[in-house]
């Protein structure tokens, strides 16, 4: 039986990330830093052993952990994006900014005409977050992150997609936002709600770290992995501790 104080948040943090994986399918995981990796290589291991997995550059391998990993075959970067278009895919990606719908910034810190930071730029998180589903992961849960407006949209939120006057944004679809602290949804309306509280946090510190207001009440406590998944987690997939790293003890 595993018990909490064996267990450290980064493992609460990885199991958590695996469960947004359940029930993918045969989709390409795109995934984005230590945890949201750590995590799809441990559902492809247990509940979702039909998910997709590549090197990040051209080849698609069944276990990209291995010292000598198996190639399954071959998507080069040209060939991402039909994937991409065709909806067979399912992202994990980090977020700079996110507000209360999922509205999620990538590019920049501050006004248009004087930013006051320069980030990665849109990237992908347009094309991810009209063409598939879109989980995303944030180490450190704070109100520099979860805030009122974002500064500028690159991931597409609820209210934004509902509003569009077409129907190209029809297959949008946000999942979950797993941080270090909690695993949050989306209520009826598009609104962030927090569905559950990692073990030894709670809800009054999850808000105090949103600059707005979480929507619902909580649903539950983040389950612990199994003894199955921890043996993985730390043996198998992550030896060396890099989730620990994302998510310090």
């Amino acid at each position: 039986m595993t018990s909490t104080e064996t267990v450290t948040r980064a493992e609460v943090c990885v199991v958590a990330c695996s469960d947004a994986w359940r029930g993918a399918g045969e989709v390409l995981a795109h995934a984005v830093g230590a945890v949201p990796t750590i995590s799809a290589r441990l559902a492809r291991l247990t509940h979702s052993p039909d998910l997709v997995l590549t090197d990040g550059e051209a080849f698609l391998l069944s276990d990209p952990w291995s010292d000598e990993p198996t190639r399954e075959g071959w998507l080069p970067f040209s060939r991402v994006f039909d994937v991409l278009n065709a909806g067979r895919r399912h992202s994990m990606m980090g977020a700079s900014q996110i507000d209360r719908y999922g509205n999620q910034n990538i590019s920049r810190i501050g006004d248009w005409e004087r930013p006051k930071r320069q980030l990665i730029g849109a990237r992908g998180a347009p094309g991810n977050t009209v063409n598939h589903r879109t989980d995303y992961w944030v180490a450190r849960h704070s109100s520099r992150i979860f805030v009122e407006a974002v500064d500028v949209v690159c991931g597409v939120g609820h209210d934004r997609a509902r509003a569009h006057p077409t129907s190209s944004l029809r297959f949008h679809d946000l999942g979950v936002v797993v941080t270090n602290l909690a695993v949050l949804g989306y209520d009826a309306e598009g609104r962030l709600e927090i569905r559950s509280l990692h073990p030894g946090v709670s809800a009054a510190e999850v808000r105090a770290a949103t600059n707005f207001p979480l929507a619902g009440p909580v649903e539950g406590t983040t389950r612990l992995p199994t003894d199955e998944e921890l043996h993985l987690i730390r043996e198998v997939l992550d030896p060396r501790g890099w989730r620990d790293r994302e998510v310090p003890a």
